[in-house]
């Protein structure tokens, strides 16, 4: 059983549920499927690969925006089974110009629609929790697939709106307009 605490910061966080996703408060057993995530080549687009501790630290900074922000990650279920497929949320770390809709999935989630489906529900949430303009997605020029799921989703390129690193594709996703 877990901590008291642990149980009050996750029950803060609101559970979105989609037709096949749930998408609720991240869990301790999440970070395994980061770790082996940021030990693999497929973490090149987020300064992987990287060692089990460093895949901790960024894991685990970007869970801790929940009580700091009043947002961040939701870990990703599949309604029917529970079983993990991966991270999408609204991540805002020191560097971050601004927060941002991210999204990470297993290797055995890829290509399935999980990634746009739970970005969908971030983004209602977003809009319908947050007086906000628009939102980002911040991603490397070099992954393809992710610049092509912001884009799906809707957002522009917007060149003038800063990123993280230099030559950073920034995704804009306008908050105010029609629902």
């Amino acid at each position: 059983m877990s901590h008291p605490v642990v149980r009050q910061i996750a029950d803060a966080v609101p559970v979105l549920q989609t037709e096949r996703l749930r998408l609720r408060a991240p869990l301790l057993p999440d970070f395994e499927y980061w770790a082996n995530y940021f030990a693999s080549d497929r973490s090149i687009h987020e300064g992987g690969p990287k060692t089990r501790r460093a895949a901790w630290e960024h894991w685990a900074c970007d869970v801790a925006l929940w009580p700091l922000r009043g947002y961040g990650p939701f870990g990703v279920e599949g309604r029917a089974t529970g079983d993990y497929l991966g991270e999408v949320g609204i991540y805002h770390g020191e560097g971050y110009p601004a927060p941002e809709l991210g999204w990470f999935v297993i290797p055995e989630a890829e290509g399935k629609g999980v990634a746009l489906e739970a970005a969908y529900a971030v983004l209602a949430w977003v809009k319908a929790s947050f007086d906000w303009p628009h939102i980002t997605n911040i991603i490397d020029p070099a992954n393809t697939r992710s610049v092509a799921l912001g884009l799906r989703l809707g957002g522009v390129i917007d060149p003038t709106l800063p990123g993280i690193d230099p030559g950073d594709v920034v995704i804009r996703h306008d908050l105010r307009g029609a629902a």
